[in-house]
């Protein structure tokens, strides 16, 4: 009996993840690019160039506007940028308002907005918070970097299950559909198909850059507007279940609220 709790011991999770503890970065990721907190902010029009996704745009030298449901955090920005500019390890890319996602900074400081959400997601959450829910990934047209980040988010130190999250092989059994890539034109159907075979009441999901904005391609034809948009190429495990627990409303989580006090605890700092 010793030997197979040894056994046991060996194969179980150095650290568990604490997802009502977690917080929306990472020291170990690059992250989405934002302005440096150094005082004097400036920023050339023609850095615009450098984002592969045209996800930047700088209205003037102290006013800039990232969406970063296009961003990949690639960090060309910021290496091109003189300094002005600076990775900042913030992960946690994910909103029920796509225009929650696009924020414009004057002279490094986040414009405020107020996050919106829809009477689906209202709905969906009613049903889904204690029960949690089923979904059916639909691989459309990606390069399978995010469905590789969803079969981590299973494993023993992700636990995605635990979380109350399951994926199902048939949408007829799913509560909502998780779709990656940027939806080329021979997957229009099979995720319209696949939508239209779950049940509801139901949530779309995008899941990725590609799934959001279309990355560096032009996004396709979607079944309707996603419930929920997760940010990055591709968003990390723990990104995507509390993303997940967020949509269900088991975490309590507004982006625009969390850059805010991350940026302005940084300016503190500087």
């Amino acid at each position: 009996m010793k030997q197979i709790q040894e056994i046991i011991n060996i194969f179980r999770p150095a650290k568990n993840l604490n997802f009502e503890k977690m917080g929306p970065t990472n020291p170990n990721a690059r992250g989405i690019p934002v302005p440096s907190s150094k005082k004097g902010f400036h920023l050339d029009k023609s850095i615009e160039k450098v984002c592969p996704t045209g996800g930047l745009k700088v209205s003037s030298s102290k006013e800039v506007i990232f969406d970063y449901g296009a961003c990949l955090q690639c960090g060309h920005c910021v290496e091109a940028s003189s300094g002005q500019l600076e990775n900042s390890g913030f992960v946690h890319v994910y909103s029920v308002d796509r225009e929650a996602l696009k924020v414009r900074y004057i002279d490094g400081i986040p414009a405020t907005y107020e996050e919106e959400v829809s009477e689906n997601v209202k709905q969906f959450r009613k049903i889904t918070k204690n029960t949690g829910f089923q979904y059916r990934e639909v691989a459309a047209s990606g390069n399978n970097a995010t469905e590789a980040e969803i079969n981590a988010s299973f494993n023993a130190v992700f636990d995605s299950e635990a979380s109350m999250v399951r994926v199902v092989a048939s949408p007829k059994h799913s509560d909502a559909v998780v779709f990656a890539g940027p939806v080329g034109p021979n997957m229009e159907i099979p995720l319209q198909v696949a939508w239209d075979t779950t049940p509801g009441p139901k949530a779309l999901i995008a899941c990725g850059t590609e799934a959001v904005s279309g990355g560096l391609f032009q996004r396709g034809k979607l079944p309707k507007e996603p419930d929920l948009f997760i940010g990055g190429d591709p968003p990390r495990p723990d990104v995507i279940v509390s993303a997940f627990r967020y949509l269900m409303g088991k975490k309590k989580f507004s982006f625009r609220e969390e850059l805010s006090k991350f940026i302005s605890e940084r300016r503190s700092k500087s």
